[in-house]
Order: C-alpha cells, then structure tokens, then sequence
C-alpha cells in the first residue's frame, strides 16, 4: 500500500533550508544563479521563498531590474541566516574532524590487560566525563583491521601497522617466555629450540596460528610445527594447566599471577622474543582530547609501574 507524503507547514517557523535560500539570493541577486549553488531548480526555490514568506507573513525580496534584492524583513532574516549557517557548518566540520567524541572504544591484542584498566580509568573519566569507553572484545584478536573499517579508536596491539592510515605510539616492549610446571626437564635450560619444544604439549589461546608468536616466531621459522596443541581460552586458565603438569604455554612475565609456586619460566631461543605494544590509531591531524589523555595516561602507566620485564621504548 503506497502512503501519501503529507507537509505539515508551521507558521512562524523556518527550516535549515530556507535560510540557505536565503543567504543564496541576496548573494547571488536571483534565483536562477542561487539554484546553481544550491544545486537545485530554479522552481523549487521559487516554491521554498513562497513557503518562507508565507510561514512568516512577510515579503522577504523585492525584484528591481531583474534582481532580488532584500526587504527591511529580509535583511533582518539575513543576519539571522548567516549566524545559524555559520553554527551549522562550525558543527559540522567539528564532527568530521572528530568522530565519535562522545565515545572511545578501545581493544587490545591481549584479553589479560584489561586487568590494570581500571585505575587509569577512573583518572581518565573524572576529566571526560560525559565520554564513554567501550572495549570492543570482539576485536582483540585483529585490532588493525578494525581500526581501518571505524570500528574502533584505539588498539593496544603488539602488530605493526603498515598503513599509512594508522599512526602509532609506543608504549612499552616484553619478552615473550615459556612457561613450564617448575620440575619440568626443559625448567634447567637457560632457553628452548623449537626442536625441543615439538613433542611438548602446547597449550595456547583459542586464536589462529598465524595470530600467535609462539607459531609465527618460533616454530615456523625453524619449519617445524608441534605435534599437540590444545586452544585454551583464558590466561588464568592457561596458567593453571601449567600448573598442574598438563602442558606448556608461551607468556610474557607480567600475565604471571604474584604467586607462582609450582611456575618456572625459560628463554625462548637463543635471543629471546620480544615484542613492542603501540597504541594505535587511525591517523590524523589533530586527535580527540578524550583519546590523547588516554594515551598520555598510558604512557605514564607503564613508565612509572612497568612491570617485571616492561620498559618504556624511547
């Protein structure tokens, strides 16, 4: 069933449109050259002018030698058009230029470090706070894809961007270590191959292979690939299977719990590997207050409390 499209007009009442109309003809002289501008029909602002004159009550142009010029209402109207194009297009330019000011969605490369959010958090907020912070967990596994697709602001990832259309600041770097039960063989090695590691069983996050340096860092550069491997979905989970003998995984010395009786830690390859966290972002000429401080603040975090084997990258 079709509906009918019906025009409610409002006495007294002007829209965005009439005051561009407006502010078209008096300055251009006509509607002819307003509707060039305007990108409309020189009938349709003929029928728009009617409409603001009737709405108001009052002839806004007068025609004088083939051109329009402004009655005492009209430049009165004028004045009053220039000051709302001027707010609207001020606005306007301030929402492309700063996108979703109001919200901050942030995911990281690692579930475990939501864990020390909270106290940069609660400083952040009482400085923005009518600024949301939403952490996208869906995007922890590939934050740079969705930082290029605007579905998110900030990741603090360990990937590097090779787009020109990120930017990115250092934060701190880790060593990414093996974790064995404490009387496991491999825990009086001062490091591992991955030829000792093969017939090991490796626990690791439920994430593809290509996403985890113990394949892409490890094991494939030496062509070799393990022979059981079991996804585990939580770090504290990970750890505690370690605990109990049933495998071995790959962390960095601060995803560790305080306690780690029954825990050892070993060097992976000779050089060990370490990895560099960024918080990045999409890039841009001037980043919104809200996600400047945020970074500023994280940078503060791991200078002043970086952990075990963090250290702040110059």
């Amino acid at each position: 069933m079709m509906l009918n499209r019906v025009h409610v007009k409002l006495p007294g009442m002007l829209e965005l449109r009439h005051f561009k109309l407006i502010a078209a003809v008096a300055d251009t002289g006509s509607l002819a050259a307003a509707s060039r501008q305007l990108h409309l029909t020189s009938s349709a602002l003929s029928h728009q002018l009617r409409d603001a004159e009737e709405r108001l009550g009052v002839q806004l142009f007068q025609r004088r030698q083939r051109r329009l010029l402004l009655t005492g209402s009209g430049e009165t109207l004028l004045l009053s058009a220039r000051r709302v194009l001027s707010e609207v297009a001020h606005a306007e330019a301030l929402c492309r230029e700063n996108p979703q000011d109001d919200l901050l969605r942030l995911s990281t490369g690692c579930y475990t470090v939501y864990g020390w959010l909270p106290p940069i958090l609660g400083r952040w907020q009482a400085e923005h706070p009518r600024v949301e912070l939403r952490i996208v967990l869906e995007a922890t596994r590939q934050p740079l894809g969705a930082l290029l697709n605007g579905e998110l602001d900030l990741a603090l990832t360990t990937d590097v961007p090779r787009q020109a259309r990120l930017a990115q600041t250092a934060l701190f770097t880790d060593e990414l270590r093996l974790v064995v039960p404490e009387h496991h063989p491999l825990a009086r090695r001062s490091h591992v191959t991955a030829q000792d590691l093969v017939s090991e069983q490796l626990l690791t996050y439920a994430a593809p292979r290509e996403q985890l340096d113990i394949f892409t860092r490890v094991f494939w550069p030496a062509g070799l690939e393990p022979r059981r491997v079991s996804p585990v979905p939580l770090t504290e989970a990970l750890i505690e299977l370690v605990r109990g003998g049933i495998g071995v995984t790959a962390l960095p010395e601060w995803m560790l719990p305080a306690e780690r009786h029954g825990l050892h830690t070993v060097r992976l390859t000779p050089r060990g590997i370490r990895r560099r966290w960024s918080a990045v972002t999409r890039a841009s000429r001037q980043r919104p207050a809200p996600l400047t401080h945020f970074i500023q603040l994280l940078r503060e975090r791991f200078t002043r409390q970086g952990k075990a084997e963090n250290r702040l990258i110059d």
